[in-house]
């Protein structure tokens, strides 16, 4: 599918995008769309392809296929198959001027990212915008171990049984929660939803945990330095990959000795910053149209430069949004150096300090009821019953912005962990990583760790109605214990141990204003988006047998030698 603007003469360089999803339907009749009309301005020959077996293309689609293909012999991937297009394109696609530029977002910009590994010549310069850096790792099968099976179980049965399907259609409930949990297993759901027999389950059953499959499809795995002027964009909010831009950007940075690697994150959802103006997050005002200001200020004069040629090329190592302060800031580095790692502590009462608890850890008590104490707070944690990642009903239409989902309708839970600061003496502001150290024990030998940093607001807002009291998820992520010691290989958790959980979060910039609270809510399972944990070690939960989901009590402690806490990147 190609795209070309009327009436011009002068030679245009190719604007390409590589798709599994329609490539008809990225240039649709014969109007420009609305995230691509700043780039119109400057004349671009668009062109957009299905990938091999998917829609018009012919040939065996492979779902995130390998670089080294082992089903492959003649040596097809992604990146030879990107080859072979540009070469084409630039031979007999008139009116081009050698020059080619790719783009996409999601699986098109892992397919954009893979168009680096061996570029041709004619390729001057690539954004690869929400790409998936690792399916396993932290995009969209897996988060350290845990399995989105919202994701990994829908995607591959659009993708794999129709070529020409994307339609993901409701649940057959009205309530994904319901529907998810009527299957006792895995395997049961697998069997329920018809997927046992596709590739991408089948590779999910073998390679539960991350192996050479999962290493070798990973994008900072094949591609470790800047080959052409990349442009990596991502967002704050992505509630699919926000992994994935900045895992590969921390990849590629130390070898960018050339100054091509530049990165833009910004207040978005999966792929926000070119669907919509970007006036708001979900319900969150941001006080300008960061979309529109990316697109016109960023991304036009970025192709320009390297496709047109024009401009000095001096661009900011990195642009990211400071939430908040409503504000673009532009960075030498990212993260910036100046950002102090600060530890903020989980603490007795249901409190969060900067200061250290002072308690003694004393001796892990046996299973009784949940509570809390100077030295832990414990709860239950039930499979069975299960904390929702929004609201029930869950009909899949809060999607695009779950991500910003006032937690007051979790708070107060037995199964949820609250922990809340005073009221802010000045503003906090964070640019950069943010982890979680948990010590925790646990009746069971597993469980799921999920850590959420929370903005909590005034109870009353007069220049924000409806605001009071907002409780704002700022970042969040969850950890499957059984990767405790390794990713590679998982291992029983001891039970009624106490033992450090690491739970890496997402890099976010965001100002924290006087007045609000900080909070930290500490879970055990995010469902349906994620499985449940059975919570009584099994080699593999995508076997796991009914039986083995057993409701377990897991404490958290906050002692002076096991101070759970998290580390924020403060800026001051």
């Amino acid at each position: 599918m190609a795209l070309l603007p009327l009436g011009e003469v002068r030679p245009l360089p190719i604007l390409l995008v590589r798709t599994p999803y329609n490539a008809g339907g990225v240039f649709p009749d014969t109007v420009v769309p609305y995230g691509y009309r700043e780039l119109a301005e400057d004349g671009y020959l668009f062109v957009a392809e299905d990938i091999r077996g998917r829609f018009g293309s012919g040939g065996e689609y492979v779902t995130v296929r390998a670089q080294a293909d082992p089903r492959s012999p003649e040596g097809i991937n992604e990146s030879t198959d990107t080859w072979d297009t540009i070469d084409w394109l630039v031979k007999h696609l008139p009116g081009n001027n050698g020059r080619v530029g790719a783009l996409g977002i999601s699986y098109p910009g892992w397919l954009t990212a893979l168009a680096g590994v061996d570029p041709h010549p004619a390729l001057k310069a690539i954004s690869p915008q929400a790409p998936m850096s690792d399916t396993w790792m932290g995009d969209d099968f897996f988060h350290q171990g845990a399995f989105r099976q919202t994701q990994g179980v829908v995607f591959p049965r659009i993708m794999e049984t129709d070529p020409k399907g994307f339609t993901f259609g409701a649940s057959p409930m009205e309530d994904d929660y319901a529907y998810y949990l009527s299957f006792p297993t895995l395997d049961s759901m697998a069997r329920g939803m018809g997927v046992t027999g596709l590739p991408s389950w089948q590779a999910l059953v073998t390679h539960p945990s991350y192996d050479r499959y999962w290493q070798e499809r990973a994008l900072t795995t094949v591609l470790t330095r800047p080959t052409v002027p990349t442009l990596m964009v991502g967002g704050f909010w992505d509630q699919e990959d926000m992994y994935g831009p900045q895992a590969l950007y921390r990849t590629l940075e130390p070898k960018d000795s050339a100054g091509w690697h530049h990165l833009v994150l910004g207040p978005w959802w999966h792929g926000g910053w070119m669907a919509t103006p970007g006036d708001s997050i979900g319900p969150l005002p941001l006080g300008s149209a960061t979309g529109t200001w990316f697109r016109a200020n960023v991304q036009r004069p970025w192709f320009a430069h390297h496709l047109h040629g024009t401009g000095d090329g001096r661009f900011p190592e990195a642009w990211a949004f400071e939430t908040g302060g409503n504000a673009w800031r532009t960075f030498s580095e990212w993260p910036p150096k100046a950002a102090v790692a600060t530890r903020l502590y989980l603490r007795e009462d249901g409190r969060l300090a900067f200061t250290p608890p002072t308690a003694p850890t004393g001796v892990v008590p046996p299973a009784r009821l949940p509570g809390r104490t100077p030295a832990f707070d414990a709860y239950l944690s039930d499979p069975a019953h299960p904390v929702p990642y929004v609201p029930r009903p869950d009909d899949g239409s809060r999607w695009r912005t779950w991500l910003q989902q006032d937690q007051r309708f979790v708070d107060g839970r037995p199964d949820v962990l609250t922990f809340t600061s005073d009221p802010l003496t000045e503003d906090l502001v964070i640019a950069g990583d943010v982890s979680a150290q948990l010590y925790a024990s646990t009746t069971g030998t597993d469980a799921d760790w999920v850590v959420k940093l929370i903005d909590v607001y005034p109870d009353t807002m007069p220049s924000m109605p409806g605001w009071g009291g907002y409780q704002l998820m700022v970042n969040a992520d969850i950890l499957r214990g059984r990767y405790w010691r390794s990713f590679t290989t998982a291992a029983p958790v001891p039970a009624n141990t106490v033992t450090p959980f690491t739970v890496r979060l997402q890099q976010q910039h965001y100002r924290f204003k006087k007045g609000h609270r900080l909070m930290v809510q500490v879970q055990s399972t995010w469902f349906p988006l994620y499985d449940r944990n059975p919570q009584t070690f099994v080699p593999s939960i995508f076997k796991a047998r009914a039986g083995d989901y057993r409701a377990q009590i897991h404490r958290v402690w906050h002692t002076a030698r096991h101070p759970s806490h998290l580390v924020l990147p403060v800026l001051r």
